[in-house]
């Protein structure tokens, strides 16, 4: 008797084993397509790589359809993905940092390189120093990542930041201005930087190659897309170590792709590219999880806003490092 029961329930096990898996087979079936991505890109060496997983269909091959939108400013894209009108963007952690107030939360989901060499400070010959600086006009926008490479220059050389006159003033207009000599100096990154020491004749006084740098790049998101789109974005940070993988392996075809898609050469932007940190999972791992780096360069950046607060605005307080989802990512990755 007791047999027959023990059959019985198995019978009714296995049935609801099966419809159960009949239901969900085809919940999965009709959400295996995954939601298109919209990404916000400024013109940047760290950022710029990412176009290799369009041009060799890294993207397809994860199943994702991503639209890449162009911004001018770093500032413009973080904003649009507070808004919710972007699902994230490639952004400064110092941009980030500074988003305006919104409805949502900024969060922080991938590492995509750090200034290694690629910023600096140019300025007028005879001066060859930071020291230097003291009393000079030095051209840096105020809150951009411009203001960030100038005050950890200045912390280097403990040069106090109200001992330099900043002019407030973009990239591109303080390399034509130094040409004009209407500047002492000027904080500008490559290929412009060295492009304007040579015009000016003057002198590389700084780079963030000689410091651990707080010049760190990244994928901007929202919490609230992470709960609409976390799938999607994970397939997205996979796509992203599928770049950084043929980096590594391939670097010739990845320099060629992306230059030919800019319309310059694969030398100069290789050149470009030297000048960074790449964000591969070694990075990801030190940034988000052994040392937690990103932790460390936020309280280091809200000191350095607190020593100049001519750019008028305060750091965030409420900014998330996500570890989970490039966690997720590295854990399924395969070369």
């Amino acid at each position: 008797m007791r047999q027959k029961v023990q059959r019985s329930l198995g019978v009714l096990f296995s049935l609801a084993f099966c419809v159960s898996l009949m239901l969900h087979g085809c919940g999965i079936a009709f959400n295996t397509k995954l939601q298109p991505l919209k990404i916000g890109i400024t013109t940047w060496p760290g950022f710029d790589i990412v176009l290799y997983a369009e041009a060799a269909d890294l993207f397809k091959r994860r199943g994702l359809e991503v639209e890449l939108v162009r911004f001018e400013n770093q500032q413009d894209s973080a904003r649009a993905v507070m808004r919710g009108s972007l699902d994230a963007a490639f952004v400064a952690l110092w941009d980030a940092v500074q988003v305006d107030p919104g409805n949502d939360k900024p969060v922080i989901v991938l590492v995509t390189n750090i200034s290694a060499g690629a910023d600096g400070i140019v300025a007028q010959s005879p001066m060859k120093s930071v020291q230097d600086l003291q009393g000079k006009r030095v051209g840096a926008k105020l809150g951009t990542v411009n203001h960030l490479i100038l005050l950890e220059a200045l912390n280097k050389y403990k040069l106090p930041p109200n001992q330099v006159r900043i002019e407030d003033i973009a990239n591109e207009t303080s390399a034509q201005l130094m040409a004009q000599k209407k500047l002492d100096a000027a904080v500008i990154w490559q290929p412009l930087l060295g492009e304007t020491a040579k015009k000016v004749q003057g002198n590389i006084i700084y780079t963030t190659k000689e410091v651990d740098s707080l010049v760190i790049d990244t994928l901007l998101t929202s919490s609230q897309k992470i709960q609409e789109k976390k799938a999607e974005i994970i397939q997205f940070l996979s796509a992203w170590l599928d770049v950084m993988s043929a980096v590594e392996t391939k670097p010739t075809e990845v320099y060629t792709k992306v230059g030919q898609l800019l319309q310059q050469s694969p030398q100069s932007f290789a050149s470009d590219y030297a000048g960074l940190k790449k964000g591969d999972i070694a990075m990801q791992k030190r940034m988000f999880q052994d040392q937690s780096r990103l932790q460390e360069s936020l309280k280091q950046m809200n000191q350095l806003l607190e020593s100049d607060q001519r750019a008028g605005r305060l750091p965030r307080q409420d900014l998330e490092i996500n570890r989970e989802l490039i966690t997720t990512a590295i854990e399924a990755w395969k070369p």
